[in-house]
């Protein structure tokens, strides 16, 4: 399955690199670059308008979770009331066991310890502590539907901390900040220190840091800085940031602190060194006090839905305490600017891909590469604590790269569906001109009259000796018959004058009625050219112009040599792999060809050049302008419209009736020819079928075969339809 998906892919990408763009880069700045801004501006304004900012914040959570694991934050204990602890004493706790509980740990001399619980009779505690200065105990503010909660009576204001959570309200109850400070209006919990905050700075004051506000928009402890929360940070819009809030940096709940139960601090199950000189926490995870918290954990399978508060208050602290002693960075966001233009850089990523990508294969794929690359790229500086954003540039790129791709895709449909007209046109003409030629084969007197056969018609260009068009200067003659030449020429009207091709074509009767008929075949057959001429295996239409009654197409220059040079004779027969190859890279152009309904009428190895740039087989010399010229010795000397050269065009083309397969033939006769070494026309049919016979003189698998037999069938129902065909059966033989 996979290697028929890579296989898939390959293909994909063959065709999508022999694929010119259809538009020049004016174009690219008019379409990508437009979309892109404006895909930009409409992301931006819903996310302005909060929309997204759910989805921003799940993504946040998900990188939060996915972040290695952190070391164990050894600086704090955590003392936890559990359902067991309960089970044995009874709730509230009363005053003689939270003291009994507060000796045992001020026994062990721990830096700090901070009691978050709620009890309506505190009148004793800390009764028989030494130093209740070492103590941080909790209240809470007023809020909608509760009333505030008085801290312990007999403690000093400066040793109290309110007890408040910050959930996002807005959006899924997820605590994701911490609130620091704040300015009180309750008349009970009038201490403007969070709870948490409080303890990280007593711990860290006892180490000879010291808190300060140098602005309104940093607080310092020691000399950290620490910015605080505004109003649109990271994917926030317009949040209440009152009071200085900063954004919390969870360690992973399951390493984050050395955890013990209240009956082991009681039992004396706890050694002197897991507590000295440590910030301690006591607080409930009992479901049955208090029900907890949602935090970006809880999505996570192997951790509970819900995190106790003592456990959010225990991370704020260790945020504030690693990021003073150990430099821990706090997450950090980038300004509006330079989001907007990171966003907008990856819509033009999106676009710019769907502009160059044709094939939907090769887009999904590049398209996925390039998703997986900036969820990447965001997971990345999130480990380094930057929070950018990920949804916003996820939108403009997919909704920028379908925009440009449904744009190409329907400027494509119409190309195409303009090439047909144009070829249905073209057999318009090419019937008119069979009647004109059938009314020259019944009237040889007007034949002869009309027949320029003049020395002086059929003398070629002189090479510099004056311009084609106005600015095609001859440099060479590549080739000359009796109705037609090929010149290599430089364009003067283009900067460094590069090289092109010019080729002239005569038309065989210079009568009114016939020139315009050999007009409209002629400017058919270059609109035609112009929009094949995009594929790479197909030399792009400069121009077209007439000229003295004489036609001229100018067409891109493709240095290297016909696919003649490396055929018997020149070159001894190919082998079958060689053979294959070279069938693989015609086909793929014929199927491009062949889509938009056209034929090329005169596939042979002059036609095909091998390019010497990048080995790939161009396809020249499309043949239904040529019938405009009277047959050459080569071609078929039948008075019908006809094109195509003696041994490679099939029957029906001779009989003036070519399809899409009569393509085929041609290029299967040429296969024939570089496995057996004989020309094409020396090869006789069979007298029952009309099928050639050819086995006889090749070294061939019975596979390859009959792909070659079944491509040079006598008559056109029995060949392969499409190239495409060709070119998967030719895929199965695994050469």
């Amino acid at each position: 399955m996979i290697s028929g998906i890579l296989q898939k892919l390959r293909t994909a990408l063959t065709k999508d690199k022999i694929t010119r763009d259809t538009y020049s880069s004016k174009k690219w700045l008019q379409i990508v670059l437009c979309s892109s801004l404006g895909v930009t501006a409409v992301v931006w304004g819903v996310r302005e308008l909060k929309w997204l900012q759910s989805w921003e914040l799940k993504a946040y959570d998900q990188m939060l979770r996915s972040r290695p694991t952190q070391p164990r934050d050894n600086r704090i204990l955590l003392v936890t009331i559990t359902q067991q602890d309960l089970a044995r004493y009874q709730w509230p706790l009363l005053d003689k066991t939270v003291n009994q509980l507060l000796q045992k740990l001020e026994s062990y001399q721990p830096r700090v310890i901070a009691l978050n619980l709620y009890r309506p009779e505190q009148k004793n505690l800390t009764a028989g502590i030494a130093n209740p200065q070492n103590i941080i105990a909790t209240c809470a503010k007023s809020t909608i539907g509760r009333p505030e909660i008085p801290p312990p009576s007999n403690l000093s204001i400066d040793n109290i901390g309110f007890n408040d959570l910050i959930p996002d309200s807005e959006s899924d109850q997820i605590v994701r900040r911490a609130l620091l400070f704040s300015h009180s209006a309750d008349k009970k919990c009038t201490t403007e220190f969070s709870f948490a905050a409080l303890a990280a700075i007593s711990y860290l004051e006892k180490a000879g840091l010291e808190l300060d506000f140098p602005d309104q928009q940093h607080l310092s402890i020691g000399k950290t800085m620490i910015p605080i929360l505004t109003s649109n940070f990271g994917s926030y819009e317009n949040l209440d940031a009152e009071g200085y809030q900063i954004l919390l940096n969870y360690r992973q709940p399951a390493n984050f602190v050395q955890e013990v139960s209240l009956t082991a601090v009681l039992k004396n199950q706890l050694k002197p060194e897991q507590i000295k000189d440590r910030l301690v926490f006591i607080g409930a995870n009992a479901a049955t006090i208090h029900p907890g918290y949602y935090t970006p954990y809880s999505a996570a399978p192997d951790e509970p839905a819900r995190m106790a508060a003592v456990f959010i208050q225990a991370q704020i602290a260790s945020q504030i305490i690693s990021t003073v002693l150990d430099g821990k960075s706090l997450i950090w966001d980038w300004p509006n600017w330079t989001e907007i233009l990171w966003i907008w850089a990856w819509s033009l990523i999106g676009g710019t891909i769907a502009w160059r990508l044709r094939h939907p294969l090769l887009l999904v794929t590049i398209g996925g590469i390039t998703l997986i690359g900036l969820v990447g790229i965001c997971f990345g500086l999130f480990l380094f604590s930057g929070w950018v954003p990920l949804i916003p540039p996820t939108l403009t790129l997919l909704i920028t790269g379908m925009s440009v791709m449904t744009y190409t895709t329907y400027q494509t449909q119409q190309q195409t569906r303009l090439i047909i007209l144009q070829v249905e046109k073209q057999k318009e003409v090419i019937e008119q001109l069979d009647i004109l030629l059938q009314e020259t084969k019944a009237d040889k007197l007007i034949q002869d009259k009309h027949y320029h056969q003049s020395p002086e018609i059929l003398k070629p260009k002189i090479t510099g000796d004056f311009l084609l068009g106005g600015r095609y200067q001859i440099a060479k003659i590549l080739g000359s018959g009796g109705f037609g030449c090929s010149y290599l020429a430089h364009d003067t009207q283009r900067p460094g004058h590069p090289t092109c091709v010019v080729k002239q074509l005569m038309p065989a009767r210079r009568d009114t009625k016939f020139l315009e008929v050999a007009r409209r075949l002629f400017n058919s057959e270059a609109e035609i050219l112009a929009a094949l001429g995009k594929h790479q295996q197909i030399p792009e239409l400069l121009a077209y112009f007439e000229e003295n009654q004489e036609f001229y197409l100018v067409e891109q220059y493709i240095p290297g040599h016909t696919l003649h040079e490396e055929l018997p004779p020149v070159q001894g027969v190919k082998n079958e792999s060689g053979v294959i190859d070279m069938l693989k890279g015609v086909l793929e152009v014929l199927e491009f060809v062949h889509e938009h309904r056209v034929i090329h009428r005169d596939i042979k190895p002059h036609n095909i050049i091998r390019s010497a740039d990048d080995r790939r087989l161009v396809l020249i010399d499309f043949g239904a302008v040529k019938l405009m010229q009277p047959p050459n010795s080569e071609q078929t000397e039948l008075a019908t419209v006809a094109i195509g050269t003696r041994g490679y065009a099939p029957p029906e083309q001779f009989a003036g009736h070519p399809r899409l397969c009569s393509d085929i033939y041609a290029l299967g006769m040429i296969g024939i020819q570089a496995l057996t070494g004989i020309q094409p026309q020396e090869l006789h049919p069979d007298p029952d079928t009309g099928n050639i016979i050819w086995r006889v003189y090749a070294q061939v698998s019975e596979e390859f075969a009959e792909i070659l037999d079944r491509m040079v069938r006598y008559h056109f129902s029995d060949r392969y339809q499409s190239a495409i065909d060709v070119i998967q059966d030719l895929k199965s033989l695994g050469k």
